[in-house]
């Protein structure tokens, strides 16, 4: 590799992990009409500058803090990092596409971060430059055949949310299915978008080949393969509109868990239609009271659970600025762009493993489960108490009947856990295609139940979503979720 590529191949990495964490962060709200850059010189050039930037800013520091006294070491750090997390939000928050997405996805999972950034993005996780509203009226002729102004009785061109792939503005329609007037909100994608993602994604394949480096048992094809063939189908969103009309479908009438019904008549390829929904966002929720904060983690427990046993399906990215809270404990659940669905063998596996440690606690048994899926290769050393141990540190809050509170210490724990390169064992460890979102979207539930500190008996929790338990109701949510599932009525793609 020339040395050009090679320092390309670094930059990347740096982008993709620690510098793509912090994607989010970027908030500066532009009025003039946003441009995709999507040539892959045009892209790879951002990278390069941000990881050139962030380098100085370290050499900088570096150099400083040989010639300062330890008060005045702590305060480079701090400038250091106020003046990384402004590059990064200035660089990689404008670019859009995979770069940006790949940050959203990691962006609160690692409670390490400095507090500089983690301030930043707290405040930021939902927000980044926005299209003018002119484009966004563009895209909308295009799809649907008029302008805004033509096919909404209201139309607010000032988006009130804005993404990595696309952006959120509010309408008013004339609903002819329920003769009335309607709340919407109106999703736009960005126009070029589709070729930056195609050109992020041609670094994942980098960013494979140093994941190989670091886990010497690592295939990285799967999972380069599944990260790509999920984000590639986000852009797609008449499937996105498919997907989270499935999952309104199959949550209707829940008492906790709504999702806002699409509207297809004003959704199409690049745009999507649904119900307004109005409440409070997760740093407003995290306000709340600890019991109020409780129930929320208990219906984020349940939402993800009854989904992957129920439907065989769930959203990969579990962002938190996708979700609305209303007094009581119901959540409302938005962006279904990166469902992932599951075979029925693959939610074998899935069952077999959580059978096997959290409650038969028949190790032997789980190494022969990991084997047979591909994650642990035959032949590997070590003794299957070690493998249990590495393996099951995801079922640690569900294995014992008892009351525990989740902490953003234990989130972190499991994530640095996941990729602990010193272990013997993650030289024979995998991530196949099938697990590569599983364990991102437990990864992200236990980040977002360890900031809420939620407190609950989380094991007889499990056994109630568990389909080789289905045990009593043990919590007062549970109680109404039993009416629920008593009434909904019986569909075959509705695995209740």
């Amino acid at each position: 590799m020339s040395r050009r590529r090679t320092r390309i191949a670094t930059v990347v990495v740096a982008g993709l992990t620690t510098g793509a964490t912090l994607a989010t962060l970027a908030v500066r709200r532009r009025t003039a009409p946003l441009h995709v850059r999507t040539s892959f010189r045009q892209r790879n050039a951002d990278v390069l500058r941000l990881g050139a930037t962030v380098g100085a800013n370290y050499a900088t520091t570096s150099a400083r803090k040989l010639f300062a006294d330890a008060h005045r070491r702590v305060e480079l750090d701090r400038e250091r990092e106020l003046r990384t997390a402004e590059a990064v939000t200035e660089r990689l928050g404008n670019m859009k596409g995979a770069l940006m997405k790949l940050g959203q996805m990691a962006s609160y999972i690692d409670e390490g971060l400095p507090a500089p950034l983690r301030e930043a993005l707290a405040q930021l996780q939902s927000s980044a430059p926005p299209m003018s509203g002119e484009l966004a009226a563009q895209v909308i002729e295009r799809d649907l055949g008029g302008r805004p102004e033509e096919l909404f009785l209201e139309w607010d061109p000032d988006p009130i949310a804005a993404a990595s792939i696309g952006q959120v503005h509010r309408a008013v329609v004339f609903d002819p299915d329920t003769g009335t007037e309607r709340a919407v909100a109106v999703k736009v994608q960005y126009p070029g978008v589709a070729d930056a993602v195609a050109t992020d994604l041609r670094n994942a394949d980098l960013l494979g080949l140093i994941l190989k480096q670091g886990f010497g048992g690592l295939d990285p094809a799967d999972m380069v393969n599944e990260v790509k063939e999920r984000i590639t189908e986000e852009l797609d969103y008449r499937l996105e509109a498919r997907n989270q009309q499935h999952f309104a479908d199959f949550y209707r009438g829940h008492p906790f868990i709504h999702v806002p019904d699409v509207l297809p008549r004003f959704s199409g390829a690049h745009v999507i239609t649904s119900e307004l929904v109005d409440g409070a966002t997760w740093q407003e929720m995290l306000q709340w009271p600890q019991a109020d904060k409780d129930r929320v983690g208990e219906v984020l427990f349940r939402f993800v659970f009854r989904s992957l046993y129920g439907m065989h399906a769930f959203n990969g990215d579990p962002h938190p600025g996708n979700y609305l809270f209303h007094p009581g404990g119901r959540i409302t659940f938005l962006d279904f762009g990166l469902v992932k669905h599951f075979s029925d063998d693959e939610m074998h596996t899935f069952i077999g493993m959580v059978k096997a440690a959290a409650y038969d606690h028949d190790i032997a048994g789980f190494r022969r489960i990991l084997e047979g899926a591909g994650m642990l290769q035959v032949g590997c050393p070590s003794p299957d108490i070690d493998v249990g141990e590495y393996f099951s540190t995801f079922y640690e809050s569900v294995r014992h009947d008892r009351s525990v509170t989740w902490s953003s210490d234990y989130a972190s724990r499991i994530v640095r856990h996941t990729f602990d390169r010193s272990s013997p064992i993650a030289q024979y460890a995998t991530v196949p295609k099938a697990f590569v979102f599983i364990q991102r979207i437990n990864l992200g539930l236990y980040a977002l139940l360890g900031e809420l500190q939620a407190t609950g008996n989380y094991r007889r929790i499990a056994e109630e979503l568990w389909p080789f338990v289905q045990g009593p109701p043990s919590t007062a949510i549970a109680a109404a979720e039993a009416a629920w599932l008593a009434a909904a009525p019986s569909a075959p793609t509705m695995r209740r």
